[in-house]
């Protein structure tokens, strides 16, 4: 699965928006259903249900990994700001 995740990875990033990312995802889970269909899986078996499982998992599991990446860039950007500022007063107070 792990090579899933990273093909699922690839194809979205944090520069898209939601509604980009959406589509990505989307398009994955589309292409499971064909997956599923050209494996004659019945809509009843279980290791249907357990990959649309893994697909939403794994979504799930880009999702925060872009929220925390998006989360520490903006942290460090306000760090940035904070120095900046704190270097600006330091420097007026000498």
């Amino acid at each position: 699965m792990s090579d899933f995740t990273d093909l699922v990875a690839r194809a979205v990033n944090p520069s898209m928006s939601r509604e980009e990312r959406d589509a990505v995802y989307n398009v994955v889970r589309q292409a499971v259903l064909r997956l599923q269909e050209r494996e004659n899986l019945d809509p009843r078996d279980p290791r249907r249900s357990l990959q649309r499982h893994l697909v939403e998992e794994t979504i799930r599991d880009i999702e925060i990994d872009i929220v925390r990446h998006l989360t520490l860039k903006k942290l460090a950007e306000v760090a940035a700001r904070q120095d900046a500022e704190a270097e600006a007063r330091s420097g007026r107070h000498r």
